[in-house]
């Protein structure tokens, strides 16, 4: 198997870079249009460890999901990813959207470091778990919080404060990438790689749904399909969706994606 063509999106998808413009632009829309934000709210030290708060109105405290932005752990920042807090907000649901640091700056482990503070700050805020839902290395981060001993990191955390996950076209398993160019920007060792793989980790027992795009390579179809089977939740293949394109309806106030989320979104909130 050619693992490189495997989980080489932009390779796959050569019209990425105007998808991924276009994001940018109806992010910056998005964030200039809606009152009901708290944009760059600091959830650790780092110039990246900032998060925007979306609210669908005044004076209300909202159940709250957390959407964490894909880019292989290498690039991008929530500047990119504003507006698909849309579908969920009409769903009257709270969206929160953090940067990160990037590897090799950082280390993988440091990165999930970095979200359990971010979600750990949400539920300080708002006295709420959450909905974790990603796309790509924000899948794997949006199970790698759906696994964590919250208890251990803070006794006066809720055991599972992140409570339900959606993850959007992820990565479960590490070891496939060590051989390709995106592995090697992460500088894992095979150990390290497995330990901070969510196929291998326990299933915590929590709703999870699974989304992959039907245009996307075997092996994101196998890892989707693999990981919600270890961890007991559903998948779901969405027909002619690529990497890039899959993100589309969770800015579409009413479109399935975006309920999906957003009903989990209530159901632990």
């Amino acid at each position: 198997m050619d693992l490189q063509a495997e989980y080489d999106n932009r390779a796959r998808v050569p019209g990425n870079p105007a998808i991924i413009a276009g994001w940018q632009r109806d992010a910056a829309a998005f964030r200039a249009a809606w009152a009901e934000a708290d944009l760059d709210i600091p959830y650790g030290p780092g110039e990246r460890e900032t998060l925007d708060l979306f609210r669908p109105g005044p004076g209300q405290v909202w159940p709250v999901a957390l959407f964490l932005h894909g880019g292989y752990w290498q690039a991008l920042d929530r500047s990119f990813f504003s507006h698909l807090a849309r579908g969920m907000l009409a769903e009257g649901v709270a969206v929160a959207v953090p940067s990160y640091d990037l590897c090799p700056q950082v280390t993988l482990a440091t990165i999930v470091g970095q979200m359990r503070a971010a979600a750990a700050l949400l539920h300080r805020r708002s006295g709420r778990r959450l909905l974790a839902t990603g796309h790509s290395a924000g899948g794997h981060l949006t199970a790698m919080l759906m696994a964590t001993d919250w208890r251990a990191l803070d006794p006066r955390l809720p055991a599972h404060l992140v409570a339900a996950g959606l993850p959007i076209s992820g990565v479960f398993e590490l070891e496939p990438l060590l051989p390709t160019t995106i592995g090697a920007g992460l500088r894992l060792a095979p150990e390290d790689a497995r330990a901070l793989s969510p196929r291998h980790l326990a299933s915590p027992g929590l709703p999870l749904h699974a989304v992959v795009g039907g245009a996307e390579s075997g092996e994101f179809l196998r890892q989707t399909r693999d990981f919600a089977a270890a961890w007991g939740g559903t998948a779901e293949v969405v027909p002619g969706a690529n990497h890039f394109t899959i993100l589309a309806p969770l800015a579409e106030p009413g479109s399935p994606l975006a309920r999906r989320a957003a009903a989990m979104a209530l159901g632990v909130g």
